[in-house]
């Protein structure tokens, strides 16, 4: 029984942990020197001390974990917003208020030009095209991780899960900001659009990426994590179970009516419910 571990204790129904937060693994000289253990269930510290025959350990809900990226493990939205930015300036739309831009960044961006600016069709491609002229040259560049994120994958891997990453990107970009970032090394494989545009979806790229890791046939083995509404509902329909990261880009209320199977509220709520 190692620390941290999620097990069930025999004596009462309850799901709990192992010398979790500064609690410890002892030992007790009345008991001959048994191994003995401290029980955390969620905040509280059980009395007492338990024995192994006591512990039975849970087994994992889920072994491979597909993470999104914007908005879940980095945040991009300086260099998607101030890209917006300018694409709306070469439109002749002046928007220094980049908080009002937020909308861009859970929705596709050619149709939220149509749908906030009244941009015509063709306007709206225009605009998509200076966007992406300034984000390929420098916005892509002006993002960074979240904080703990680091410590997090690499705690993962050497927890024996398999990591994914799944996202709408093309994957040319998707593997230049892994590498910008200098975390490519702890993901097994990597989802993203295909240059041929065959995958038209996320939910197409999680189906893609599933088939390539020998998962198509065991989908409730896998949790796919994303911050918006499309996120969790494109996951759905891919038949993964989701994690919504609520300290991403999308609002708790719409991860919920998206239908998330779980909503965490930052990396240490995501690192218990696993």
């Amino acid at each position: 029984m190692t620390i941290g571990s999620k097990i069930k204790i025999k004596a009462y129904d309850v799901d709990a942990f192992v010398g979790r937060q500064g609690v410890i693994e002892g030992i007790a000289p009345d008991l001959g020197h048994t191994l003995v253990f401290k029980v955390r269930v969620g905040d509280m510290i059980l009395p007492g001390w338990f024995r192994e025959p006591d512990l039975e350990e849970l087994p994992r809900p889920y072994t491979t974990l597909i993470f999104d990226l914007d908005g879940t493990l980095t945040d991009s939205s300086e260099g998607i917003l101030r890209s917006i930015q300018y694409a709306l300036s070469m439109s002749g739309i002046e928007e220094p208020d980049l908080q009002k831009l937020r909308p861009f960044l859970v929705a596709p961006i050619e149709e939220t030009f149509t749908r906030l600016y009244n941009l015509s069709d063709e306007e709206a491609r225009t605009a998509m095209a200076h966007y992406q002229d300034r984000y390929l040259k420098k916005g892509i560049f002006e993002q960074s991780l979240y904080p703990g994120i680091p410590d997090l994958l690499k705690q993962l891997k050497s927890d024996g899960y398999r990591l994914a990453v799944g996202t709408s990107r093309s994957m040319k970009h998707t593997t230049t900001i892994l590498r910008f970032l200098d975390i490519q090394k702890f993901f097994d494989a990597v989802g993203a659009k295909d240059e041929e545009g065959s995958l038209r979806t996320k939910a197409d790229v999680l189906n893609s990426l599933l088939g390539y890791m020998g998962l198509s046939s065991a989908k409730s083995t896998c949790v796919f994590i994303g911050d918006s509404r499309r996120d969790i509902e494109e996951a759905r329909q891919a038949g993964i179970p989701t994690i919504a990261a609520a300290w991403g880009y999308g609002t708790k209320q719409d991860l919920r009516n998206a239908g998330a199977t779980h909503i965490v509220d930052n990396l240490q709520g995501f690192k218990g419910l696993l």
